[in-house]
């Protein structure tokens, strides 16, 4: 099965090459970690104490933003079911022209979110994270715990920041079935590589 085409871009990227059932994330995995980061964020507790398989109790907001290109929709289909299925709530907006992705409608939603339920804390994750850099840093700057998801070789802007907390996708325990044939700047082979 694929999952949204611009998701299935952004890994292939990363890993150098089209990615493969092993390569595509675990969302139940990723929706296990959002819980125990959002409870970190309302206790102040570190999420890695909490014993393996328990969950915390608290209400946690997880939306998926996706486009769905003209002629994809039976592609995206079974990806958006399997998203609801765990819990996510998914906005899809037809890819009509290059202007009209989901960056304004995820930006609109954090923004009504803040004046009208509040932020107890924010996790972002965006192949074009730049989009997001200054109205997260905002939101920062009021206080507001800000995370960033993705992969290390594609968000520099939201590294080495005191404001924003940055996680690698892979770091996040369960999500790959297997590591990601990643080859970087920072960790080439001895002999070099492609």
């Amino acid at each position: 099965k694929r999952q949204a085409p611009n998701m299935d871009m952004g890994r292939g990227a990363t890993i150098g090459g089209r990615p493969t059932a092993a390569h595509r994330p675990r969302f139940d995995a990723v929706g296990r970690w959002l819980l125990g980061q959002t409870e970190s964020i309302r206790t102040g507790d570190d999420p890695s104490r909490l014993p393996v398989g328990v969950l915390p109790a608290i209400e946690a907001e997880a939306t998926v933003f996706t486009n769905v290109s003209p002629g994809s929709a039976d592609v995206v289909r079974p990806w958006v079911d399997a998203l609801r299925n765990v819990g996510y709530a998914v906005f899809a907006k037809p890819k009509i022209t290059d202007d009209t992705d989901v960056d304004d409608d995820m930006l609109a939603h954090i923004e009504m979110r803040h004046h009208t339920t509040g932020l107890a804390g924010l996790i972002v994750a965006s192949a074009d994270g730049q989009a997001f850099r200054e109205p997260l840093l905002r939101l920062a700057a009021e206080g507001i715990p800000i995370t960033v998801i993705g992969f290390r070789e594609h968000a520099s802007w939201a590294q080495g920041g005191e404001l924003i907390t940055f996680v690698d996708l892979e770091d996040i325990p369960n999500v790959f079935r297997e590591p990601l044939p990643r080859i970087t700047l920072d960790a080439l082979p001895d002999d070099g590589a492609w």
